[in-house]
């Protein structure tokens, strides 16, 4: 179907064709057909780069240029959100007969922007969402469209059931917003669709032709019959299928089972992808080469990618910072990197393809059963998902490398169907988290209103009733036992704790814990490391990395030094190396020490403090709520410290926009201690300090008028 077609007006249209869009795939002329653009709800089925975006787009202005209310759009990851807004952004300049505006949220669960209401397209993240719901949002009944992106990690343990309680308080409103649902190719989407009351849209087309196969004893055998030779060499096969792909004229993309594997194969590839580039690539990369080093400090890692770089190469992983993440995934796109080398996290996140996926092994780690297990169907259509770029390739191949079980992996992965989605709402943590939310929102409600609550979910159409009902009943003994949720008669309403607690966005039991803790806590002194512990120590806390051998003479060291600041006695064995890595930040640890003392990258510390900055917020306003004031500032100082990674004598500096850690210990060391001193200091002298300089000291005189 020609976009010229649609049943959309001139503006839109004129739009979409500068976009570069001029006719409709496959999946999104069945969507059209199955009454998109007439406010049906639907569940689009189908696999990754079938052009489910533009679908939603579609959806987006026709909703809005025939109603008033609000298009929400859910997305499961930060990094996808932020891309999905790019997106919609451009809808502003399209002329609907009103001025369009798109905003987005992904932070902050406990505050909720007060300029969000004035947007007419909200990009938010699933947790969010949910935070706005739990705060009574106005404009929440304005909702007119829902999309939601990757339904199928309603499949997710840590995920899903937020999403499952996003989509069924949603279809629940009384304005019946139109859903549009966005999802790989799964196996039960009938009972999805049925489940949201949605059309079911099933299409396997993509726009450039995927190839599976398995590589197994030097052959690799493709789906369609096609057996093809690799070369072996010392890098090993998964690099050796890599690199034919780029000396084919394509990029590829490399799946590593863990960080570390992920470097080593990138490691491996580099002097042989280096051969392939032309002059002007490798000045190219050189200069990207010395952008990462210049952006970053020195660490080992870092040091590494930069030289992988220069020829060609890079490795992707939770550990590097944002600003080496997005440089990999920018010359990636560009095809300025013609080999990744990358953990399975890059498959969810975002959106690149390259001509050959290469799945290293199908072997994962699982934290639950503490060893490695084969992934599911699910993920590996995920992965081999990122195969064929359009506009760039004719065709895109997926190949597992096997060992001695190639028939096996062909069977199990090529040709089976990906596993059904089945909800994990009736979890433990997430049902008392849940149930805890519908009583806050619903004051009065009735055990058996919140039941049938629960069987609207997609839980309770796959579960039996008497399995829901154990399940809260649990979750109420909980919640009332821990004086989060009261009965009277036979209505329960939450306690001043417990809406705190939803409002937070915390697990009850975290919460419990924190005003046990708290109240408890003695006066008259400073318990900063025993607070880095508690916070640690929570369910929510991430990422977390258990000490190894020769980190807990490290451990015992710093207990026994900051012991007077601990709530109750704990020894190393009680500690984290996120524990340790969290108090060498706030003593001011460079990301070079952490690297080379702990294995801590930036990336990960920039988790952790994002992570530990939330939860020492929630801390402090349970001491609110426990009126411990005499916390409050202690608490408010620690948070500061963790945000900038400072010690204490630094607080006051850092007030100033445009002095970090760094700026902050150079001004003390020159004696500029408090706003007092940097106030005296004249401009020109202050530019005289080294990382300072003249428009510097000019911006923080300006900046220090207004903190003063």
């Amino acid at each position: 179907m020609k976009i010229e077609k649609l049943d959309l007006l001139k503006p839109a249209i004129d739009f979409l064709l500068s976009e570069g869009f001029s006719k409709l795939y496959p999946p999104q002329t069945d969507c059209v057909d199955a009454g998109l653009l007439d406010g049906k709800s639907i569940l689009v089925s189908a696999p990754t780069a079938s052009g489910k975006t533009l679908t939603a787009i579609l959806a987006t202005i026709s909703y809005l240029s025939k109603n008033n209310g609000k298009v929400i759009y859910l997305s499961p990851l930060r990094a996808l959100a932020a891309e999905k807004f790019t997106e919609f952004k451009k809808l502003e300049k399209v002329e609907l007969g009103k001025k369009i505006k798109v905003g987005i949220s992904t932070g902050d669960f406990e505050n909720i922007e007060k300029n969000l209401e004035k947007n007419n397209v909200i990009i938010l993240t699933n947790e969010k969402m949910d935070s706005i719901i739990r705060h009574g949002a106005e404009w929440i009944d304005d909702i007119g469209l829902v999309i939601a992106d990757e339904i199928h990690l309603i499949g997710d343990e840590s995920r899903g059931p937020t999403l499952e309680m996003i989509l069924t308080k949603l279809k629940l409103l009384v304005s019946k917003p139109q859903i549009v649902g966005l999802s790989a190719t799964i196996t039960n989407s009938n009972e999805i669709a049925n489940w949201l009351d949605c059309t079911l849209v099933k299409n396997d087309w993509r726009p450039v032709p995927l190839s599976e196969g398995v590589y197994d004893a030097g052959e690799v055998v493709m789906n369609d019959g096609k057996k093809f030779k690799v070369e072996p060499s010392i890098c090993g096969t998964p690099i050796d299928l890599g690199v034919q792909s780029v000396k084919d004229g394509g990029q590829s993309l490399v799946f590593a089972e863990t960080r570390t594997r992920s470097k080593a194969l990138a490691t491996k590839a580099a002097d042989v992808i280096s051969q392939f580039l032309e002059k002007k690539e490798s000045d190219e990369l050189e200069k990207i080469s010395k952008k990462i080093l210049s952006n970053n400090e020195h660490t080992e890692l870092v040091k590494t990618l930069a030289t992988l770089i220069k020829k060609g190469v890079a490795f992707h992983h939770a550990g590097l910072n944002q600003n080496c993440r997005q440089t990999i995934e920018t010359e990636f796109r560009k095809g300025t990197i013609k080999l990744l080398s990358s953990t399975p996290t890059l498959a969810a996140g975002v959106n690149l393809p390259a001509r050959r996926v290469v799945i290293s092994n199908i072997n994962r780690y699982n934290a639950k059963v503490g060893g490695n297990r084969p992934i599911s169907i699910l993920e590996y259509k995920q992965l081999c998902g990122r195969a064929g770029r359009p506009q760039y390739d004719n065709y895109g191949e997926s190949i597992i490398v096997g060992n001695g079980n190639g028939e096996d992996l062909m069977e199990y992965y090529i040709h089976g169907e990906p596993e059904p989605i089945v909800s994990k709402i009736t979890d433990d943590k997430s049902l008392r988290t849940h149930v805890l939310s519908v009583i806050v929102t619903s004051p009065g409600i009735k055990k058996e209103d919140i039941l049938d609550f629960f069987l609207q979910t997609l839980g309770g159409l796959q579960s039996r009733k008497a399995t829901i009902k154990f399940a809260i009943d649990i979750s109420l003994r909980f919640l009332t036992n821990a004086f989060l949720i009261i009965k009277k008669g036979e209505r329960y309403a939450a306690t001043e704790f417990g809406k705190k607690t939803s409002m937070l966005y915390i697990d009850p039991l975290t919460a419990t814990s924190f005003r046990d803790a708290i109240e408890n806590v003695s006066k008259e002194r400073t318990h900063t490391f025993g607070f880095l512990h508690l916070i640690s120590n929570c369910e929510e806390f991430f990422p977390k990395f258990s000490l190894r051998q020769k980190d807990y003479e490290t451990a015992s060291l710093m207990i026994e030094k900051n012991s007077s600041e601990l709530l109750t006695p704990i020894s190393e064995y009680d500690c984290s190396r996120s524990l340790l890595a969290l108090q060498s930040w706030i003593t001011e640890s460079s990301e070079l020490t952490l690297s080379d003392n702990l294995g801590i990258e930036s990336g990960d510390m920039h988790r952790m403090v994002e992570t530990a900055d939330w939860l020492s917020y929630c801390l402090r306003e349970i001491s609110k709520h426990v009126e411990r004031a005499d916390l409050l500032d202690e608490l408010e100082n620690l948070r500061r410290r963790i945000v900038y990674g400072i010690r204490e004598e630094l607080l006051d500096l850092v007030k100033v926009k445009g002095i970090g850690r760094i700026r902050a210990r150079m001004l003390y060391k020159h004696g500029i201690k408090t706003l007092d001193d940097l106030a005296k200091i004249p401009v020109n002298k202050l530019a005289e300090i080294d990382k300072i300089g003249s428009t510097i000291a000019d911006n923080i005189k300006s900046e220090l008028r207004k903190v003063r």
